[in-house]
This record gives C-alpha cells, sequence and structure tokens, in this order.
C-alpha cells in the first residue's frame, strides 16, 4: 500500500531534495499526474535544454567563474546529451532537467555541479520552450505567407472571372472570383504580421535572469542571448522568469491563422457542392464514399475546420491556465507542450489550405450561369435610377425591389413597379437599363480603392505579391541566424571541450 500521512516515498537514486528541505520521494499520483507530464515534453525540449546549457557553462567560463578543466569536462558531457536522444529511465527524477543532471553527474563528476550556478532549472526551461516555440512560429507563419501567396495567384488568375458574391449564402452584388479569393489573402497577411510579432516576442532571451533578480556570479545577459542566437535579453529579470501573455497570444495567434484558414474551406465546400458547383477541389485532397460510389467527399476541408475548431479551445485553455498570481508554475507547467502544439496544429491545417488552394479548379461558366440567373445585379439598377431619374436612393430601391419580386426587372416592368410604390411612373430607356444589367459594366464601375475594377485590382494584387515576398524573405533571415547562432555555439563548446 502506497504510504500516506505520516509515511515516506522512497526516493530514487541521487534524488534532488535528498539533501534539500524535501526529504522523501514524489508521490505516484504526482508522478503520474505531473512529473510524467513534464516528462512528455522531453523531446519538446531536449535540443534546446542542451543549448543552453552549453551556453550557460561557457558564459560560466567567460566570466571566470568555473575552472577551465571544469568546464572541459563539463561540456564534454553536454556534447554528449546535445548528440543523443532524452535519457529517461526513471520519471520519479521528475522533469527534464532533474534527469539530464542525473546523467551529468555520473558523467562529468563534481564539475556537474555548477551547471545550476546562478540558475534554477526553470531558466533553463524557459530558454528550451522559446527555442522550440520560436522555430514553430517561423513555420507556421511560412505556412500562412504559402497559404496567402496561393491565394494571391489564383485571384490573379481568375481577376476576371465574373460571380455572384453571396452574403447569408443569398446572391447580393455581382464580384469576380479574383475579388472574392483575395478577400482571404488579407487577413492571411495580417496572421502573417502577428506571427511576425510572436516570433520576435518568443526571440528574446531569459538566459541569465536567475531565479528572481540575477545572481552574484558574472553572467553577461546579452552575450547569453548572443550565443542563443536570441535577439536580446528579455529586460526585466522576474518578468523574464513569469511572463505569459506571449504564451496567450501565440495560442490564440494560432488559432486566429487555422480560423482563417478554416472559414476559406467553408467557402469551398458551399460552392463546391453539387446545388452550387462553381468549383472543385483536386481529388488529392478528397477520399470517397466507401457506400455511395458517385460521392466525391471534400475531406481535407473537414480536417481543416476540425483543427481550427480544436484550436480554439487549446487557446481557450492556455488562456485560461493565466489566471493565477504571479511566481507560479502552474501557469506554465501545461503551456509547453500545450502552446507549442498549438502552433505546430495550425501549421499543419495551413498548410493543407494551401495545398488545397494551389491546386482549385473554378468553373467559369458555371460562375457566369450563376450570375446570368441570379438579381446581382438590381442594387445597380436602383444605383442608376437615382442618377439618371433624380429619385433618391430609397426610392429607387423599393421601386426595383418591387420590380424583383413581380419578376419584371425590365423597363416596362420598373415603371409599373414605380406608379405602385410611388404612384408615379418612372422611365428609364432601354439602353440605359441594359448597360445597368451588363455584369461586365457594373464590375467595370467598382473604381473604388479595394473594387473589383481591374485598376484597384491591380493595386491590391501588386501589393500582396510585394508583402508575400518580404515577409518570406525575413522569415528566410530569421531561419537563418538561429541555424548559425545554434551552429556556432556547439562548435565553440567543442573547441572549449578539447
Amino acid at each position: 500500500m502506497t504510504a500516506r500521512r505520516g509515511g515516506a516515498h522512497a526516493a530514487p537514486p541521487g534524488y534532488l531534495g535528498a539533501e534539500a528541505r524535501v526529504r522523501s520521494g514524489p508521490a505516484p499520483e504526482l508522478v503520474a499526474a505531473g512529473y510524467e507530464l513534464e516528462l512528455a515534453d522531453a523531446p519538446l525540449l531536449h535540443r534546446g535544454l542542451g543549448l543552453a546549457d552549453l551556453a550557460h557553462v561557457i558564459a560560466l567560463a567567460e566570466g571566470g567563474a568555473i575552472s577551465s578543466d571544469d568546464a572541459r569536462a563539463l561540456l564534454g558531457a553536454l556534447l554528449e546529451l546535445h548528440d543523443g536522444e532524452p535519457e529517461i529511465d526513471d520519471p520519479r527524477y521528475g522533469d527534464l532537467a532533474n534527469v539530464r543532471e542525473r546523467t551529468l553527474e555520473q558523467r562529468a563528476g563534481s564539475a556537474a555541479g555548477w551547471l545550476n550556478a546562478g540558475r534554477p532549472r526553470r531558466e533553463a526551461g524557459r530558454v528550451a520552450f522559446r527555442i522550440a516555440l520560436r522555430e514553430r512560429l517561423l513555420d507556421l507563419e511560412a505556412a500562412t505567407l504559402r497559404f496567402a501567396a496561393a491565394l494571391v495567384a489564383l485571384a490573379e488568375r481568375e481577376r476576371d472571372t465574373p460571380m455572384p458574391d453571396y452574403t447569408y449564402l443569398q446572391v447580393a452584388q455581382p464580384t469576380t472570383v479574383g475579388h472574392w479569393v483575395l478577400s482571404f489573402a488579407q487577413p492571411a497577411l495580417r496572421d502573417a504580421d502577428r506571427l511576425a510579432r510572436d516570433f520576435a516576442a518568443a526571440n528574446l532571451s531569459p538566459a541569465g535572469a536567475g531565479g528572481v533578480n540575477g545572481s552574484r556570479f558574472p553572467l553577461d545577459r546579452e552575450r547569453l542571448a548572443g550565443l542563443l542566437g536570441f535577439s536580446a535579453p528579455i529586460e526585466h529579470t522576474r518578468d523574464a522568469m513569469w511572463q505569459t501573455d506571449p504564451l496567450t497570444e501565440a495560442a490564440w495567434h494560432a488559432a486566429t491563422a487555422a480560423m482563417g484558414a478554416s472559414r476559406f474551406a467553408e467557402d469551398l465546400e458551399i460552392y463546391g457542392s453539387d446545388e452550387f458547383a462553381l468549383l472543385a477541389i483536386d481529388d488529392a485532397f478528397c477520399r470517397a464514399s466507401a457506400l455511395m460510389p458517385q460521392k466525391r467527399n471534400p475531406y481535407a476541408l473537414v480536417v481543416i475546420r476540425g483543427g481550427a475548431g480544436t484550436l480554439l479551445g487549446r487557446a481557450t485553455g492556455v488562456l485560461a491556465t493565466q489566471h493565477t498570481p504571479s511566481g507560479r508554475t502552474d501557469n506554465l507547467l501545461y503551456a509547453y507542450g500545450e502552446v507549442c502544439g498549438a502552433v505546430e496544429l495550425a501549421r499543419r491545417v495551413v498548410d493543407l489550405t494551401a495545398a488545397v488552394t494551389e491546386t482549385l479548379r473554378v468553373d467559369r461558366e458555371a460562375c457566369a450561369r450563376a450570375l446570368d440567373a441570379s438579381a446581382a445585379l438590381a442594387a445597380d439598377v436602383a444605383e442608376v435610377l437615382s442618377l439618371e431619374c433624380g429619385l433618391d436612393y430609397r426610392s429607387a430601391y423599393r421601386v426595383v425591389g418591387r420590380a424583383v419580386a413581380d419578376g419584371a426587372l425590365d423597363a416596362s416592368g420598373i415603371e409599373r413597379a414605380a406608379r405602385d410604390v410611388l404612384g408615379r411612373p418612372v422611365t428609364i430607356d432601354a439602353a440605359t437599363l441594359e448597360r445597368a444589367l451588363d455584369p461586365a459594366q457594373a464590375l467595370a464601375a467598382r473604381v473604388v480603392t479595394g473594387g473589383a475594377a481591374p485598376a484597384p485590382m491591380s493595386a491590391m494584387l501588386a501589393g500582396a505579391h510585394a508583402a508575400v515576398e518580404a515577409a518570406t524573405a525575413q522569415v528566410a533571415r530569421d531561419r537563418d541566424a538561429i541555424t548559425r547562432a545554434e551552429a556556432a555555439l556547439v562548435a565553440q563548446a567543442r573547441a572549449q571541450a578539447r
């Protein structure tokens, strides 16, 4: 039977608490619910912990706090761990930092004791988490830019393809496929901007912050940040250890990016249905029905929507765990895996949406037929009546609405409707009405900034192209800077370990 009040649980060999205030081993319930949860993040944090430890030892050596012999021994043991997989043989030791410390004691002897000089284990964990998160944020930003680029390319290809725009799934006004598609590129570019800011926040270093406000050991925080490829230290040491708002923002922005992809997927499923049949996604993203041979299910769209819904729940959960006093771990215990997992799931969802978009097929004839069969130009007719006949717009709106209801949107139908609604006839010549009912002329008239006419579309497409290219280049530069810094850190550690 497990020991309870007054009893003690057996401590594993070399247990950290043996010489400290904690004198018994952990309860099995704590191991199952807490330590194993922490250790589940070991694959996520392993490489970052290794880099954090290497940088810490190098900074201690450069500050003269550790002898060259101890630094050499410790760096050699750390490099062995860095080159291998996480070694976890007993979850009772707690998180990966504790497990690593036990292994280092076996390999480096007393030199391993210098690893905690001026640094609690949570500092190494914070560094490792940021290393893992910044990579995933760059991956998600790259996926979001791929999605935006695919939307821009599709919008450019279909910029002159007329179709009805829909609000509440009811025909609204004439638009083009290109203008409709480009409306999703703008949010995707805003998602990329948000993720770039999230990366900038994650790419700040907590290294050297110590338990609360630094330590007496000579640790150069700027040097530590540079060794680890961070842009700068987080200025306030306590904030460096306990800040949570960048975590919730990363989770929410991951959910937001996936939700934007899901909204596009929702439209694709509707417009690709048998009832609309305006477009089709590629076979590679469909799944056949096991029973009904005629069915071609757009399975990728289901995956996208489900992923977005899951991410909304994850983001809410991450935010809920932050509702605590400061200076405690319960708001970070679940965050490492949840936030990185959310960003990674969002990356897969957005990448899938980009691939669907890249292969999307638009049925231009079906789009034209849908527009011709609708009353999408009713508002244009009302505008022409107002401009040409001197009617206030509300009166013109009522006349055209009656004509549409009567199924007679022609010159005689408008005249009859005017008698019924206004008590007097309104005459519009046939040529003017014909121009008002011409989709091409209606689209050409939308010359306002952001409209569907050629000039504003050209301006928006050019701007979107430039934004995608600039952001993609910045992602590449950020990725390269991190890769070079991490490679230089490991190379320096190898040189000092000889």
